[in-house]
C-alpha cells in the first residue's frame, strides 16, 4: 500500500511539473484586434468611438445586462474621459480611462476589470479613409501574469475576445452608416426653407 501511495504521489508531482512548465511557456503578451469597413466618413466613424456616450447601441457586453449601471467622467472626447460599469455575472465591473486621443486617426482606451478578476489591458480604435469608405481597426493588448498564462491554456483569447470584437464592429458599422445618412441640421434648415408656406 504504501509503494502505491508513493508511485500515485510521484504521478501527482510529475503531471504539476508538466502543468508548471506548460503555464511558463505561454506567451508573456497577447494582442486581439479586428477591423471593419464602414460606408461612411472617418469623422463619422470616429465619433461612434471617441465618446463614451454613444457606445451603448453597439458595445456588445451592453447587451449582456441591460440593467448595468455606467458612469461617465470628464470630458468626453478628450484625455481623462472616463467610462465605469458595474452589472451581472456576465459583464463584471470596470472602467476605462482615455489615455490619448488622435481625432479622426486613433483612441487609446486604459481598460481596468475589477470584476470578476483584476487585470488590465490597452484598449482603443484606429480610423482611416479606405477610398469612399472608412477601415477601423479595434484592438486590445496586455500581458499574462501567470494566472493569465494558465487561462491560456484552455481559452484562446484571440477567439473568445475576438468574436465580441466582430459583434460590435458589426454594430458600429450599421450605426455609424445611419448616421452618415441622416440629413444634417442645416440641410434640414435649407429643406424648411424651401417648403411652400
Amino acid at each position: 500500500m504504501k509503494k502505491i501511495a508513493i508511485r500515485v504521489g510521484i504521478g501527482l508531482g510529475a503531471v504539476i511539473v508538466v502543468l508548471l512548465v506548460l503555464i511558463l511557456l505561454q506567451p508573456s503578451t497577447y494582442r486581439v484586434e479586428r477591423h471593419a469597413t464602414v460606408a461612411a466618413p472617418v469623422d463619422v466613424v470616429f465619433d461612434q468611438v471617441e465618446d463614451f456616450r454613444k457606445w451603448g447601441p453597439w458595445l456588445p457586453w451592453a447587451k449582456l445586462d441591460p440593467q448595468m449601471k455606467t458612469t461617465f467622467g470628464g470630458t468626453q472626447g478628450a484625455v481623462g474621459a472616463t467610462y465605469a460599469w458595474e452589472g451581472n455575472d456576465d459583464v463584471g465591473s470596470g472602467r476605462m480611462t482615455v489615455t490619448a486621443i488622435k481625432p479622426n486617426e486613433r483612441i487609446d482606451i486604459e481598460l481596468a476589470f475589477i470584476e470578476p478578476f483584476a487585470s488590465k489591458a490597452d484598449n482603443g480604435f484606429t480610423v482611416e479613409a479606405a477610398g469612399q469608405e472608412t477601415k477601423i481597426t479595434w484592438f486590445m493588448a496586455g500581458t499574462n501574469d501567470f494566472m493569465g498564462k494558465a487561462f491560456c491554456l484552455f481559452m484562446d483569447m484571440d477567439a473568445m475576445i475576438g468574436k465580441d470584437f466582430e459583434k460590435g464592429l458589426a454594430d458600429l458599422k450599421r450605426v455609424a452608416e445611419e448616421a452618415a445618412k441622416a440629413p444634417k441640421p442645416a440641410d434640414a434648415g435649407t429643406v424648411n426653407a424651401a417648403a411652400p408656406q
